[in-house]
């Protein structure tokens, strides 16, 4: 991932444990990140997510994917 993406997550972790406060412009800032990047896919740490449960990736992935990202998730 690029530095700007990099950090663009970093603030989507943060959101995450916020109750997702915010979280949508982030979105779509990432979105445009990996756009100009020509990334196809953003790859999340399962262990930074608030719900690390399968039930809680399935969500995050659904969320990102109606704002156009596709979300893997790699472990640490």
């Amino acid at each position: 991932m690029s530095r700007i993406i990099d950090e663009i997550v970093e603030d989507i972790y943060e959101q995450l444990s916020r109750d997702n406060e915010g979280l949508d412009p982030l979105i779509k800032e990432v979105k445009l990140a990996m756009i100009e990047s020509g990334q196809d896919q953003l790859l999340m740490q399962t262990d930074r997510l608030a719900q690390n449960n399968r039930q809680g990736r399935k969500l995050l992935q659904a969320y990102f994917r109606q704002r156009g990202v596709k979300v893997e998730f790699a472990h640490s």
